[in-house]
């Protein structure tokens, strides 16, 4: 089962260096949102030990969710080195969408071939609020494509992406949820109780952390 696997997946991350902690610097999501935390997945394709665990960790979702498809796609930057290989091991199509389209050529935010009547899978690296995601499923859309899911690696669990996914009927499904990253983290000495602490205080309410934790 997939949350047998997600300890692995967790580990795997920490093992790479690609969850870090950094509250007086905070990273700012696309969404808005500083976070002290952070998750790079895109370190991932230069480690490909670690690489390997994240990519069987999507075809166990797959295998156990059921889900099926005609194609895989990926949202740019994050998404599209994860939907290329796991298209090469499905043997399936990939393809990868653009933030917005070019501003030269054809100006289309798909690349990689036409998606009209495919059922098509989205691949992201993490989710924090779902607009990226949500612009991703609008754009395969408006392309014609049939979008129902959307995999991603990591999740922080955000209510308010649950209500984005809804909204747009679509169900999401995550690897491993941030939580369990923390747990891990912590069992192996990469965060402190205080540094655990921020972060909860963090995830309780994220919208002006940054600016209670500069009082």
């Amino acid at each position: 089962m997939l949350s047998n696997r997600q300890p692995a997946i967790a580990q795997a991350l920490l093992q790479i260096n690609a969850v870090g902690f950094s509250p007086d610097h905070p990273i700012t999501f696309k969404s808005g949102l500083r976070s002290p935390v952070y998750v790079d997945n895109r370190r991932l394709p230069f480690h490909p030990n670690q690489w390997q665990t994240i990519l069987h960790g999507f075809r166990a979702l797959i295998e156990e969710k059921d889900l099926t498809f005609d194609a895989l796609a990926g949202i740019a930057v994050g998404g599209v080195p994860h939907s290329a290989a796991l298209g090469y091991i499905l043997h399936k199509p990939s393809l990868f969408i653009r933030k917005e389209s070019k501003g030269h050529g054809h100006h289309k935010m798909i690349e990689g071939g036409n998606v009209k009547g495919l059922r098509v899978l989205l691949i992201e690296d993490l989710v924090t609020t779902g607009g990226s995601a949500l612009a991703g499923v609008e754009a395969l859309r408006a392309a014609g494509a049939v979008v129902t899911d959307v995999a991603a690696i990591v999740s922080y669990g955000f209510a308010e992406a649950d209500i984005t996914f809804a909204n747009a009927r679509v169900t999401a499904h995550t690897l491993v949820p941030f939580r369990t990253i923390l747990s891990e983290a912590l069992v192996l000495g990469r965060f402190d109780a205080a540094q655990a602490t921020v972060i909860e205080d963090w995830f309780a309410a994220p919208q002006g952390w940054a600016e209670r934790h500069q009082k």
